[in-house]
């Protein structure tokens, strides 16, 4: 049965309830994928500038093989002992510090961020999070308590345990040696120690991604690292988006912002699509969570994610990924730039590797958001066939975050497109 794009919609509201949210005022019908590109259901094809769930590329054979190759043999738990999950704990913490020495696999990113609140209570004893006021970890009870931007409306009490931080914006209050922002973490460490709740983690994507992605210099969270080991509390660093070599300069995005987690946490990207994530550690933290938590997973670490995680680590390695997200994010930033010259309405260019774009502003002076405007233009790149989003606490930064095979004649196209759709989308609507 096909439906139309209507029916469809009709269809979601009655069999998956209200407010299941879609993209653009004309939601894309996709039914195929490959690489970089997306079709839909009339046969059109998109560029996807969006997507780092597929982060080696839609429909990677490589990952595809290795996924079908493992269902067709086994697929099970880890109560029974297997290889897979072995294997690729080994090759995944080889990228990391020495001090990130053991891993507990999940299925989501949600899930790892979930277990890595309760390591910090078991190595702390106490139960105060800071996290900024822009971001978002998850959708668990507890994890979605650290979302100001989507902050639930019923719950279980958990709100008094988190504490927030304002997000660091480089364009409106810039903090290039990351000192204000330690200060303000410092702050919220006091009012928990004082409260009696104490202090245990902060929660950081280590290039704050959701938060606009500021423009903050290599080794910016040195000083506030210092600051959460000095009260005893862990530093967790969400690398669910920033991660696998997404930055272009380095494979975890702490590596790039100079500190090493007590816990680092891994969703989407991780199996190109196929549903694993991790909480990355130490074993004296992994220990203590486990004496305080029997904590068993069904799925997660399964052979086949495992399968599909390895081959993502592989192909990144082989196809020499990272250097790719360095050229080709350089050559995205040199493009914005161009328009940023061109059209007044591009307030700041921001980015590293394949995370890249724009703050869109009313006005270069006061810096007021254009946020309906974005909106705009985001429509009006998907009617001419590119897929990206927005982001940050006034949702008017360009959110352009491509598989990571997107090569510069991808960008150019891009960017051709961009500079027609911003010269013909009206400021005001």
């Amino acid at each position: 049965m096909t439906r139309s794009n209507a029916e469809l919609i009709a269809d979601r509201a009655r069999l998956l309830g209200p407010n299941v949210s879609t993209f653009y005022d004309n939601p894309v019908h996709i039914v195929k994928g490959e690489g970089v590109w997306l079709w839909d259901a009339d046969g059109r094809k998109y560029l996807d500038c969006y997507n780092n769930v597929p982060h080696v590329g839609h429909c990677n054979p490589r990952v595809v093989d290795a996924i079908c190759r493992q269902a067709s043999t086994l697929n099970t738990h880890t109560r029974y002992l297997h290889d897979g999950i072995l294997d690729y704990v080994e090759k995944l913490t080889s990228t990391v510090d020495d001090h990130l020495d053991t891993a507990i696999l999940t299925c989501t990113g949600s899930e790892a961020n979930d277990i890595a609140l309760r390591m910090a209570e078991s190595m702390t004893g106490k139960r105060g999070i800071i996290a900024t006021d822009a971001t978002y970890h998850g959708n668990t009870s507890l994890v979605s308590q650290l979302s100001k931007s989507n902050v639930p409306t019923v719950g279980f009490g958990l709100g008094q345990f988190f504490r927030f931080v304002a997000a660091p914006d480089s364009y409106r209050n810039p903090d290039p040696e990351g000192m204000r922002f330690a200060e303000s973490v410092a702050e919220q460490i006091a009012e928990h120690e004082k409260s009696g709740i104490g202090f245990a983690a902060l929660v950081v994507c280590p290039y704050f991604l959701n938060e606009g992605f500021p423009d903050n210099p290599d080794g910016w969270l040195k000083p506030t690292a210092e600051v959460v080991r000095k009260a005893g509390g862990l530093l967790i660093c969400d690398e669910v988006q920033s991660g696998f070599g997404r930055t272009g300069t380095h494979i975890w995005a702490h590596q790039k912002m100079g500190v090493v987690p007590d816990v680092m946490t891994l969703g989407k990207p991780m199996g190109n699509g196929h549903p694993i994530g991790g909480v990355v550690t130490n074993l004296e933290i992994l220990g203590t969570f486990r004496k305080g938590y029997r904590y068993f997973n069904t799925f997660g670490g399964n052979p086949v994610s495992c399968a599909a995680a390895m081959a993502v680590l592989e192909e990144i390695e082989d196809k020499q990924l990272l250097e790719n997200a360095r050229k080709v994010g350089a050559h995205a930033r040199m493009r914005m730039t161009r328009l940023a010259k061109k059209h007044e309405f591009i307030g700041d260019v921001r980015g590293s590797g394949l995370i890249f774009g724009a703050e869109m502003v009313l006005d270069r002076e006061t810096k007021q958001p254009a946020s309906a405007f974005t909106d705009r233009v985001i429509n009006g790149m998907r009617e001419r066939g590119i897929i990206h989003s927005k982001l940050g606490r006034h949702k008017n930064t360009l959110k352009i975050r491509p598989p990571m095979p997107f090569s510069i004649e991808n960008a150019d196209f891009l960017f051709d497109t961009l500079d027609e759709v911003l010269a013909k989308t009206p400021l005001c609507a």
